[in-house]
């Protein structure tokens, strides 16, 4: 099992987009263990995004993702991460394939709706800028996780 994060940007929040966003990884068997709406702070923009901190782009991306509501998410699944990426899409929606979410409904890098993580790392990492240990609910399992479970006896 791995873990990722997943964020709604605003864009999706104020496009009513969530409900089909979430569907896209719960009908994959992914499993939600942590969900929140929140307007992010500017600590947590910085501490999610260090690494791009001084590049040019930045004060533009500190800006969008503080200038309305995100849903924060925390994933689990099996090959979670290649998974909810290929879901995802490209960065650049004109890059990314028919069918994905960067594809359907983001038409300019800077607003590509959502936000997933890299690799299990950054994954692990991110999930605890957002979350903390009383917000992540993984005691439960999914169908997929049962099925794999009875396979394995």
């Amino acid at each position: 099992m791995e873990r990722t994060f997943v964020a709604i940007k605003p864009d999706g929040v104020k496009r009513g987009l969530i409900g089909e966003l979430v569907n896209r990884f719960e009908r994959k068997g992914y499993k939600i263990i942590g969900m929140k709406l929140l307007i992010p702070t500017v600590a947590q923009v910085e501490e999610h995004y260090k690494e791009h901190i001084g590049k040019p782009f930045y004060p533009t991306l500190l800006k969008y993702l503080t200038s309305g509501p995100i849903v924060a998410m925390a994933i689990e699944g099996v090959n979670v991460i290649h998974g909810v990426r290929q879901i995802v899409g490209a960065t650049n929606p004109d890059n990314a394939d028919v069918g994905t979410i960067r594809a359907d409904y983001a038409q300019i890098m800077s607003q590509n709706i959502v936000h997933a993580s890299d690799s299990v790392e950054s994954g692990n990492r991110e999930i605890n800028v957002w979350f903390n240990e009383n917000e992540i609910f993984d005691n439960w399992k999914t169908v997929s996780q049962m099925l794999i479970e009875e396979q394995q006896k």
